[in-house]
């Protein structure tokens, strides 16, 4: 239950019924060997302090404060440590909470969901389905059709506008294969 529909129900004089999970506050009720992995020092020198910290340490940015919180470009938000693409830019709304918000995926799937009972509450946690970096929340109280709010740290997502090329070699970037011409 959400801490928004909770308030509706205090609010409204409903009993309302809690029950203990039996872990101890900042624990994951589970934990998953993922299909994409990097080491911890390359981690932190790629990413930055901000990036590895709400990444790697479930941590969380300033609400307001993120690069993403009032983006309205065209494109596609894609995790930060792997790249897979996550949302689409059309999905993203204002929620009124800070950060980015969105109300469905690019694909089911590219997100894996788990339950965080840090900080004395009950929240659904979401992670990058390939290398497991902490993303941010789902919440049940966003737009419809879909009544869900993923709300992600600004920190844990890459951008690739419409407008910019798509590859590195258009960029200016050199390849990163490992394979030399002939």
């Amino acid at each position: 239950m959400s801490g928004f529909n909770l308030l509706h129900l205090v609010t409204k004089s409903q009993p309302v019924a809690l029950k203990a999970c039996g872990l101890p506050s900042g624990t994951r009720r589970t934990k998953k060997t993922w299909p994409v992995t990097f080491p911890q020092d390359e981690l932190k020198k790629r990413l930055t302090p901000l990036q590895y910290h709400v990444t790697q340490e479930r941590g969380t940015e300033s609400a307001f404060a993120g690069e993403y919180a009032h983006s309205k470009e065209e494109g596609t938000y894609n995790c930060i440590v792997c790249g897979t693409p996550l949302f689409p830019s059309n999905k993203k709304f204002d929620s009124g909470s800070g950060w980015p918000s969105f109300s469905d995926l690019i694909k089911e799937g590219s997100i894996t969901i788990t339950d965080d009972f840090s900080y004395g509450m009950h929240r659904v946690e979401t992670s990058c389905s390939q290398c497991g970096a902490h993303l941010g929340h789902l919440f049940d109280d966003g737009p419809r059709p879909t009544g869900k709010r993923y709300c992600i740290n600004s920190a844990s997502l890459g951008f690739q506008s419409k407008k910019a090329p798509a590859s590195a070699e258009a960029a200016g970037e050199a390849p990163t294969s490992s394979k030399s011409e002939l």
